[in-house]
């Protein structure tokens, strides 16, 4: 495994595991929202972030987008989770950080349980505007 620094070459691959990522893992949010996104991600919001990339033997299987200490995305290709990419590059910002903060939806029990097991915990609920879903902010602390 090798995570480097995004190259514009590689944003049509993140596009799709993101978009496949978000279709399999936010069942609650019709799927044309997604589709409605992919331009914005590609063109805004992978562009104005901090993205890295992990690779196994040269192939992109996962990413993660961080605006300062906030997770804005961590995707790992949908036929590539549960082997550790998640963990890699959550480890990743956590080694660069001392505070790192995100936002998950409250139905996507998977992602929450993820973060919980690396040391997240819930600070706070809100609504995500555009689709209005509840969602939690979880919290890490270097010296928690």
């Amino acid at each position: 495994m090798e995570i480097s620094a995004l190259k514009q070459d590689d944003l049509d691959t993140l596009i799709d595991i993101w978009y496949e990522g978000s279709v399999q893992s936010h069942g609650f949010i019709d799927e044309a929202y997604w589709m409605s996104q992919k331009q914005a991600m590609k063109e805004t919001y992978l562009p104005q972030s901090t993205t890295y990339v992990i690779r196994d033997q040269s192939y992109i299987v996962g990413f993660i987008s961080m605006v300062n200490h906030v997770i804005a995305a961590l995707f790992v290709d949908v036929t590539k989770q549960k082997k550790g990419y998640g963990k890699e590059l959550l480890n990743f910002a956590k080694q660069h950080n001392d505070v790192v903060t995100l936002q998950v939806y409250k139905k996507n029990r998977s992602a929450i349980q993820f973060y919980e097991k690396h040391g997240f915990l819930v600070k706070n609920e809100s609504i995500d505007e555009h689709t209005n879903e509840s969602e939690y902010v979880l919290e890490w602390r270097k010296d928690s």
